[in-house]
């Protein structure tokens, strides 16, 4: 197939005519290719859209061209919308549609639900559920150059046309394993739209807080909302406007003054004299001025106390072994979080001890530490009995 084989929609139009079409469909495959290595929005290139009958590209970058009747299409609740690795095209779209297409299935997470390995990539998934081959010769294109070669966009289109047959089998897979309810908990899931929207305020919960004193908490949190908006306002990436170490240590610091910014060993020489540097201090500053009583509560003891080494590691044994039993990958059942926060507190407010996770891991896992389970051996096998 040729780039002059391959449908361009370029004109509002034909993409209305299109998406008419597309509608009558039971299912869609979706894929996009964007740009953000050097911004803060993604810049949407490319948007590739196949059902079962037919297959085009849309351009974005295209002269006029409004995407409006191809985002009516995502809110149609009677046409499902199949993407892979899902997470990044829907925040594209979230921020264009201000809200979640529905309804959503991710093959990235069905195939991890069929025991295909945890997050597998397009390629490794065409290959193991269609046999298909996928040429990875383009995929570091810059999608924003025009023209596109014609070999570009068959790799383009071949991300939503090979999807089609992996999605129909991973379909039988969930249904002759009976894990369609699995899989519908996720994609649900996925419909949450703080997962696509980081509020300002709420920047702060992205840091990776280790051993964070209730006095530096005020500033962080003020930090943290001040880059967040910096890196919108510029449409620059996070790490560009400050570091994570950055925060951590003006949060530690909290210099008030241009002298005192300029003794902080993370802020470049001359920052301090910089437009930014007013409204970083004032961050600050409004940070140490929040009352300790409005502060979010920091991690319960329990919560903070040393993982159990030996606990932890027996629910390791008893991840894999479930994993293997019942065929799933293991980033899907339980991830390290989880399994240390089960190992410190039974009590855990975490997705392993929650639905389906629940029943094939977490009460067995429960049971494991209370002793009412136990691990052996059986001609090299894991198995578990009953004590």
């Amino acid at each position: 197939m040729s780039g002059h084989d391959i449908t361009i929609i370029t004109k509002t139009d034909a993409l209305a005519e299109f998406c008419q079409s597309l509608a009558k469909s039971e299912f869609i495959t979706v894929d996009t290719e964007f740009m953000r290595e050097r911004t803060y929005w993604s810049q949407l290139c490319l948007i590739q859209v196949a059902s079962e009958e037919q297959a085009a590209i849309i351009d974005p970058l295209a002269d006029g061209l409004d995407l409006q009747p191809f985002l009516d299409l995502l809110g149609d609740k009677s046409v499902l919308k199949v993407f892979h690795a899902a997470r990044q095209d829907i925040e594209i779209f979230y921020q264009l549609m201000g809200k979640v297409p529905a309804p959503l299935f991710d093959t990235q997470i069905a195939a991890m639900a069929c025991g295909y390995g945890d997050q597998v990539g397009y390629e490794a998934l065409i290959r193991q559920t269609t046999g298909g081959v996928i040429d990875k010769g383009s995929r570091f294109t810059d999608w924003a150059r025009r023209p596109l070669s014609d070999k570009q966009l068959v790799y383009a289109l071949g991300d939503v046309t090979h999807l089609i047959d992996a999605y129909k089998k991973l379909l039988e897979g969930l249904a002759r394993d009976g894990r369609d309810e699995w899989v519908r908990e996720e994609m649900e899931a996925l419909l949450e739209p703080s997962l696509y929207f980081v509020k300002p305020e709420e920047a702060w919960r992205r840091l990776k807080l280790r051993n964070i004193r209730p006095k530096e908490m005020g500033p962080l949190i003020k930090l943290a909302e001040w880059r967040e908006k910096e890196a919108r306002h510029r449409n620059v990436p996070r790490q560009r406007v400050i570091k994570d170490d950055a925060i951590f240590e003006l949060a530690r610091q909290t210099p008030t003054t241009t002298e005192a910014l300029s003794k902080c060993r993370s802020i470049s020489g001359g920052f301090e004299r910089s437009a930014q540097a007013k409204g970083l201090i004032n961050a600050i500053k409004e940070g140490l001025a929040i009352d300790r009583d409005d502060l979010p509560k920091m991690a319960r003891n329990k919560d903070r106390e040393p993982v159990p080494a030996d606990v932890l590691e027996l629910l390791r044994v008893l991840l894999k072994r479930q994993c293997e039993a019942h065929n799933v990958a293991p980033k899907l059942l339980a991830s390290a979080a989880d399994l240390e926060a089960i190992a410190r507190n039974d009590e855990a407010d975490v997705p392993a001890l929650k639905g389906w996770r629940r029943k094939i891991f977490g009460e067995a896992a429960l049971k494991l530490k209370r002793g009412e389970l136990a691990l052996r051996l059986d001609n090299g096998t894991v198995s578990l009995f009953e004590v």
